[in-house]
């Protein structure tokens, strides 16, 4: 039996505390489904993010800024939002439909990782 595998582009995130960013992922409602101990493989809500750990040079996360970010897009915005709640970033993270056509919200990840989810509004019903 062969396994599905998706197409599309996936994000990889570099963390300063690998051990310490999946149980974030996780509690966005992501599994573990792969990679060794520098790299892991995290999937759910249709998608994937691969996290590795950050080493010297390019890769470290900065401390001040982190330049990075991930965006899931799903229909479940309002389930993972109520997952992570006390994450939200306020007060121009919440929940609600943006002027550029998407309802999502923003949190903060690990290492100051901008995370937003959202969906496009015109599919909401409401929207």
């Amino acid at each position: 039996m062969t396994k599905a595998v998706s197409t599309g582009a996936f994000a990889i995130v570099p963390s300063n505390d690998l051990a310490a960013a999946i149980p974030f992922w996780e509690r966005l409602g992501f599994a573990r489904t792969g990679g060794e101990a520098q790299y892991v493989i995290m999937t759910g809500w249709g998608c994937e993010v691969h996290l590795t750990q950050a080493g010297e040079g390019p890769w470290r996360v900065p401390s001040a800024h982190n330049p990075f970010g991930v965006y899931i897009r799903t229909p479940d915005v309002d389930a993972i939002a109520a997952r992570v709640d006390d994450l939200i970033i306020r007060p121009g993270g919440v929940l609600r439909h943006r002027e550029w056509g998407l309802y999502e919200v923003g949190i903060t990840g690990p290492d100051g990782l901008l995370v937003r989810i959202g969906w496009p509004s015109s599919l909401i019903k409401g929207g």
